[in-house]
């Protein structure tokens, strides 16, 4: 397949002469089968010549008939394997005459460069899915079956060029067997780095609780009947270890919850296939096209008309749902497992994935039963992919299995290499280099040691694997200075440069969009983020574009954080802080009385109250309003609470109003109706969809106001509070409708996730790291 504009070479050469062409490919066009297809199109061509694997791509040498090379090179970007992802194809050189006698597939070479693409892990294929249940076959049962096609890839590579030398195979030598398959051009497993079967590559174990073994090999029964038997497991993948269970079984999802110290989130699920699926989530079209695609991702998706134990995702209209995409996967559902199975990621609350042996032993003891563990060593975490749709588009919420370290962007500007480290939560990084942009995997929660971790070795990988040295790079963190990507960003080497956390989200969809010129208007909405004026903001509206830069135009009116960040995770204290300006009488009542009281000493008192125009806690405080009063366990939970109110309700017909003067969104108006409606006996249900239907009003009549006096037809939506499916539903309706063409995240999480592209796309619009540095020492001046 061809992604990000692929450049076709000129093939109009002479057809009754002969030629020597020698071609370069690049893009994501290793371990992903591309050398026997290039094997495959020459020899059906009749030409001579060699292909092989550099630090830039594929390098190709074609001799023989012109009307041969010509059709050659056009079935390079046309006809390139699934997997396979051409960026470009440029021809280097060309000359009258033939040069060798066969066409071979040559070593590959290293380069002072690296340009070449790394490829996401793959799900299995059809082919080795046959053979792992033919019983003919060498492979049949074998969990580690793979081919150039399909299996690890990111997760087992420790260094470039993709040789098995230089993954986490290298400890396995291959039988003669596997051997012969993989120095044959016309195999599919020709160069497969992780090819393996029984003989020589690795095996399971199955361990009880205490890491003790009790069987080797043949342990998929054991797994299979320990499942059916309501146990919980903890089982390697590609990326990291899953706890699993059986869904359907209350006793045992609740038993996993009070284990893992997961009280409340959500518990993402795997089906033996679509049909068993059918039931328990809305299937369509474009949602069975997500579930099945090559990344085979966590897709969100609206409960079905079948219950399933409440205890999965409490207090949510969605579920999280995949398809199997590893050999054991399919393997403990042909050996009996129960065909819909709890597949969350292994560990405790917070925690970030556990993908070492050791580590899973020591991290899940106490939560799994039982482990399955396999010898193939696993080189970095990678957890599943999130995803959803929106507006019938595949849009990501976590972006990882399947998607990254692929680039989510081209473009010249990328020539000095970049790297933005994101923000704290929800953290990703991005490198920039070669032309491209380069998205980490999920990193979590730059608070927890684990994760920050991951975050530096991350970086570390990437820049070594592109061969980047960072003291050369320009390093760009968020203007908090105390997220740790901020606090990491000075311990690195090279030039400096911190970017406003709300205009990176904006700059994010410009750069998913490769738009660099053109102003747009942008929401963006999220819970907090410092501000220049050192409040915190969430509820912002920028103008502008990458290359005129973005200035905040408005914003929500800011309320009080009485016990900052502590209000974030307590909806009543940040309702406390946004309705302190209304007659205590109409909503005290509602709240704890102590509690109440202690936030508004710290108002009143200054002590711990910064400022904020979250939209974020504005979602917050209507959830208190609406019953929603006790910590939350997750973020974002009161404001996914409160839309799954508002998406039952059946009577629409209620409206409130957030007013909008031309620079300020006034929240205590839409806050008075709704104590008025509490009062007035009025459900929860219909005060949840009113709230949101009005905000989604207020952008539509604030971009109106404001097209007044901007000149501009796109209108951008990011930030967290965007993943929220209806209130992205009725702004979107409400946009369209009165002419403007939106643009939402779609390649990377509109949450902090997509922090880190919005901030290389920023750095990058300034043209060269001396004026980048210049704005840096400006700002720092003007402090």
């Amino acid at each position: 397949m061809t992604s990000l504009g692929t450049v076709l070479p000129d093939s109009s050469l002479p057809k009754a002469k002969a030629f020597t062409v020698q071609l370069r490919v690049r893009g994501m066009v290793q371990g992903v089968g591309f050398r026997p297809f290039i094997y495959r199109l020459a020899l059906e061509r009749e030409l001579k010549g060699w292909v092989l694997n550099d630090a830039e791509g594929v390098l190709i040498q074609v001799s023989g008939d012109g009307a041969n090379i010509a059709s050659f090179q056009k079935a390079i970007a046309l006809e390139a394997p699934v997997a396979a992802k051409v960026e470009s194809i440029f021809e280097l050189s060309r000359h009258e005459g033939l040069e060798g006698d066969s066409f071979r597939i040559a070593e590959s070479q290293a380069a002072s460069v690296i340009t070449t693409l790394i490829s996401p892990d793959l799900t299995l294929c059809d082919d080795c899915l046959r053979e792992l249940f033919d019983p003919n076959n060498k492979r049949y049962l074998y969990p580690f079956i793979n081919c150039t096609n399909c299996g690890p890839r990111y997760s087992i590579i420790e260094a470039l060029p993709y040789d098995r030398p230089k993954t986490t195979m290298q400890a396995f030598d291959m039988c003669v067997f596997c051997e012969a398959e993989y120095h044959d051009p016309l195999n599919r497993r020709f160069h497969a780095q992780p090819v393996a079967c029984p003989d020589c590559g690795p095996v399971l174990h199955y361990l009880d609780a205490k890491g003790v073994e009790l069987a080797l090999g043949n342990v998929i029964p054991l797994a299979a009947n320990a499942l059916r038997d309501g146990k919980i497991l903890a089982i390697k993948g590609l990326g990291g270890y899953h706890l699993a269970c059986d869904a359907r079984n209350p006793q045992a999802v609740t038993l996993l919850r009070e284990r893992k110290y997961r009280k409340e989130k959500p518990f993402a699920l795997m089906a033996k296939n679509l049909a068993e699926l059918s039931d328990y989530v809305e299937l369509d079209e474009p949602s069975c096209d997500l579930l099945t695609s090559n990344a085979h991702p966590i897709v969100l998706l609206p409960k079905g008309k079948q219950a399933l134990p409440e205890a999965l995702a409490p207090d949510n209209a969605e579920l999280g749902v995949m398809l199997p995409y590893t050999p054991l996967h399919h393997l403990l559902f042909a050996a009996g497992a129960p065909s819909l199975l709890v597949m969350t990621s292994a560990n405790r609350s917070s925690e970030p994935i556990a993908y070492k042996d050791e580590e899973a032993l020591e991290r899940l003891s106490g939560i799994a039963d039982a482990f399955i563990t396999g010898e193939r060593a696993i080189a970095r975490r990678v957890d599943d992919s999130v995803t959803t749709l929106f507006d019938q588009k595949p849009v990501i919420f976590r972006r990882a299995r399947g998607y990254a370290p692929a680039p989510v962007l081209r473009h010249e500007r990328f020539t000095q290499p970049i790297l933005a480290l994101g923000a704290g939560l929800k953290s990703s990084i991005t490198l920039a280099t070669g032309g491209y942009a380069f998205a980490s995997q999920h990193l979590g929660d730059l608070d927890n040691y684990d994760a920050y971790l991951a975050f530096k070795e991350t970086i570390s990988d990437l820049s070594q694997m592109y061969q980047v040295n960072l003291a050369d790079a320009l390093i760009v963190h968020d203007l908090h200075p105390d997220y740790g990507s901020s606090r990491y960003a000075q311990e690195l080497p090279g030039d400096k440069l911190a970017v406003q956390h709300h205009e990176a989200h904006i700059a994010s969809v410009l750069a998913e969009h490769n738009s660099w010129d053109e102003v747009v208007l942008g929401f963006s909405f999220d819970g907090t983020g410092l501000g220049t004026d050192n409040t915190l903001w969430g509820g912002e509206v920028f103008y502008g574009s990458l290359t005129s830069g973005l200035k905040r135009i408005g914003h929500l009116r800011q309320a009080y954080l009485p016990g900052g960040d502590a209000a974030a995770r307590n909806p009543q204290q940040a309702a406390v802080g946004f309705l302190t300006k209304l007659e205590p009488s109409l909503w005290t009542p509602y709240f704890d009385k102590r509690s109440t009281e202690l936030s508004l000493t710290m108002i009143d008192k200054g002590f711990n109250s910064p400022k904020t125009s979250s939209v974020g806690r504005l979602f917050d405080t209507v959830a208190a309003l609406c019953g929603f009063r006790r910590k939350m366990t997750f973020e974002g939970q009161a404001a996914i609470w409160l839309e799954h109110l508002a998406r039952r309700v059946t009577l629409k017909d209620r409206r409130y109003v957030l007013p909008f003067d031309g620079e300020v969104f006034d929240y205590l108006p839409l806050l008075e109706a709704i104590l008025q409606d509490k009062r007035k006996g009025v459900s929860i249900e219909v005060i949840a969809y009113a709230f949101h239907a009005a905000l989604a009003e207020a952008v539509v009549t604030a971009t109106q106001n404001l097209k007044e006096r901007y000149a501009f037809k796109t209108v951008c939506l990011s930030g967290g509070v965007w993943q929220n499916k209806l209130l992205h539903q009725l702004s979107l309706k409400g946009l369209r409708k009165a002419g403007f063409e939106v643009w939402f995240n779609e390649r990377v999480p509109a949450g902090d996730g997509g922090i880190s592209l919005g901030q290389v796309a920023l750095a990058a619009a300034l043209k060269t790291k001396e004026e980048a540095s210049d704005v840096l020492r400006h700002s720092l001046s003007s402090d």
